[in-house]
């Protein structure tokens, strides 16, 4: 967060040449900030802020925080999930009191998430763009501020440990179902390829998210 206050400025030549000073954040006003789709998270406990000669104030804090997100599996595990990070004050008015601007570009601010995001797990960090708008309630307009986050699901896992068993379960059935066995062995390869079916169904419900309107493919075939 940056912003200004032409109250608290002085010239550094009158303070042996200091620039800069670190404050609490209660000791002058800071923007109240909320997310909106935050569900739960931890507080940082770096409550200070850097105070310039001109006035120019800058806290850097970090957030943990849980958000909601709507997911569309449908196309589960080829997947790309897009969530919403929106940041937002609704106690000053856009118009008159109150209004957030981004410092960075949306290019700028996918490459330092991209350092920052070092796992190398399910989820891929594909875009990242940003929405600044107004949002009318109350007769009153408030400024917000929209991260737009895309991700998408690495499937490597559940192609090697669901997909290719399950089709090679069916052409093995196939295999069976027209072969030139007896019709005992063809019963037996049949109940063995139930019972692997089963496994991997159970595998499967274990898999899927659960969060969504419509199941995914996959689960439905």
């Amino acid at each position: 967060q940056e912003w200004q206050n032409p109250f608290a400025t002085w010239d550094p030549r009158d303070f042996c040449n200091i620039s800069e000073i670190v404050l609490p954040m209660d000791t002058y006003w800071s923007p109240p900030i909320f997310i909106l789709e935050r569900v739960n998270g931890q507080n940082p406990e770096l409550n200070y802020m850097v105070l310039m000669h001109n006035g120019s104030f800058n806290s850097t804090r970090p957030f943990q925080v849980t958000l909601t997100c709507s997911l569309i599996i449908l196309k589960f595990p080829f997947d790309t999930q897009t969530c919403n990070l929106s940041v937002a004050s609704f106690l000053y008015p856009a118009v008159t009191d109150f209004v957030m601007k981004t410092r960075r570009t949306p290019a700028e601010m996918m490459k330092d998430s991209q350092s920052f995001f070092l796992t190398d797990g399910e989820w891929k960090f594909t875009n990242l763009s940003i929405i600044e708008y107004t949002e009318k309630m109350d007769d009153k307009g408030f400024s917000v501020v929209t991260y737009v986050i895309s991700m998408e699901r690495r499937p490597t896992l559940y192609i090697l440990n669901l997909i290719l068993p399950t089709c090679a379960l069916y052409l093995l059935d196939m295999a069976v179902l027209f072969g030139p066995s007896s019709l005992e062995e063809k019963i037996n390869f049949q109940i063995a390829i139930i019972l692997g079916s089963s496994m991997l169904a159970v595998i499967l419900n274990n898999s899927l998210p659960t969060s969504s309107n419509k199941p995914p493919i996959i689960g439905t075939h």
